[in-house]
């Protein structure tokens, strides 16, 4: 009797065991491009629509140098109310980024004194910035720059960055601070919607006092009209730039032109500390980027909420076997001038029938699209019409569904079992009762 429960409880969990099939995520999309390319590590996005046009690498581990600090004004900005409050500049904080070998931007010549929040994110901004990140680590860690650091690590994880850790607020190198462009994307992208991001990785000169002789400079000279020479780029609008000699030349550069705004990131681009003279590689690739999507993406409606995509088999309707299924908005991507209508394609990702009723407007299932046979992104389908359900198909369904279930068999299984245990436990007992009669 005991080996008959094990029996049966085994098959029990067996039969509860539920494997899930998981979809294949949709890879990003590269349009074809002829940009002589400098970085290891490249990646275009339509800021509009958060769409890739150019990746390359982009989710490999790169070290961000500068660009670290995109993560640090997102800490320091979250932390402070007021970006009017006042910070004392320590010694102590100009000391240990000397002590460190990083150079100081300006910020120790108030060493004493005090500048607000807003002078202190211009001045970690603009130029190299190591000692106004130490003042904010050391302000808002109370001390611990550690404690400062983690909760970089917290904020990144938060937004969902996979490739990412931060040891340190300044991107000094260390081979356990690294992150990804995609990451990148991702932190910079939440950045800009943090007040005064935008509009300060766009200044080129900034004094935190009306008295002051000596500004703080961006370095990014994309931006900047007056130094940025061949590299200077009208319609570029920030973010940041950097360098080590690990981390190469790196950079996230902004561009807004005729409507469209667009982010690139390079990673990884050569750089030799050794000489006084390097070539900004990263901002002459990010400038013919920018050409190149200006010039040759569009946007383009290929289809309309309107227009219908596919069949869909319904069950359990009153007098209809199928409806169309269209996208729930008109579909708006960014593709290339003067391409074909059938280079695009949508392939819906169920075809299994849906059961009645279904109203005018509902999500039936998605479907991906695919550009010349690549998938990039994924819309919603919806009903085009409303179906009613009847009651008579609805109900036969439901009987036959529940005969054939797997657990309705298991369920009669089980009651078979029980009956052959209880007619096999009465039989013997029976029995046993016979034979005891007869002794007597």
């Amino acid at each position: 009797m005991k080996r008959i429960v094990r029996l049966f409880a085994v098959a029990l969990f067996l039969a509860a065991v539920v494997v899930s099939v998981c979809s294949a995520p949709v890879s990003a999309l590269s349009f074809d491009c002829d940009v002589e390319q400098y970085s290891d590590t490249l990646l275009m996005v339509n800021l509009d629509t958060g769409m890739e046009v150019y990746a390359k690498e982009a989710d490999a581990k790169r070290y961000p140098a500068a660009l670290t600090k995109v993560m640090t004004y997102i800490v320091a900005a979250e932390y402070f109310d007021d970006f009017d409050a006042k910070i004392p500049i320590k010694q102590s904080c100009i000391d240990s980024v000397i002590n460190q070998g990083m150079s100081c931007s300006g910020v120790d010549w108030y060493i004493g004194e005090s500048l607000t929040v807003e002078n202190l994110l211009y001045a970690m901004m603009l130029p190299a910035g190591h000692d106004a990140a130490m003042v904010f680590a050391d302000y808002i860690g109370e001390g611990n720059v550690k404690a400062f650091v983690d909760m970089m690590n917290d904020k990144a994880e938060e937004l969902g960055c996979t490739g990412t850790h931060f040891t340190n607020p300044f991107g000094t190198h260390d081979d356990n601070h690294y992150t990804t462009a995609r990451d990148l994307y991702k932190i910079t992208k939440y950045a800009m919607g943090l007040p005064l991001f935008s509009k300060i990785c766009a200044t080129s000169t900034y004094y935190a006092r009306e008295d002051d002789d000596v500004p703080f400079i961006t370095t990014n000279w994309m931006i900047d009209p007056g130094r940025g020479g061949e590299y200077y780029y009208v319609y570029a609008t920030g973010v940041k730039n950097g360098s080590t000699q690990q981390a190469g030349r790196c950079l996230i550069a902004n561009a807004v032109y005729d409507g469209y705004a667009y982010m690139c990131i390079c990673l990884h681009a050569p750089y030799d500390e050794s000489k006084e003279e390097n070539e900004q590689y990263c901002m002459i690739e990010a400038a013919n980027m920018f050409r190149w999507a200006f010039l040759n993406l569009s946007f383009v409606t290929p289809v309309t909420k309107d227009t219908p995509v596919c069949e869909q088999k319904v069950d359990h309707a009153w007098d209809t076997e199928s409806i169309l299924l269209v996208p729930e908005t008109d579909f708006n991507v960014i593709l290339p001038d003067g391409y074909s209508q059938g280079d695009v394609k949508i392939v819906p990702d169920s075809t299994d029938a849906v059961s009645a009723p279904i109203n005018k407007g509902d999500i039936v299932t998605t479907a991906t699209v695919y550009y010349k046979d690549e998938p990039f992104t994924q819309i919603n389908l919806v009903a085009n019409e409303s179906v009613g359900v009847s009651p008579i198909l609805y109900t036969t369904d439901t009987i036959r569904g529940i005969l054939t279930s797997p657990w309705f068999l298991i369920a009669v299984g089980l009651i078979v079992i029980l009956f052959i245990v209880y007619v096999t436990v009465s039989s013997s007992y029976a029995k046993k009762r016979r034979r005891d009669k007869k002794k007597k």
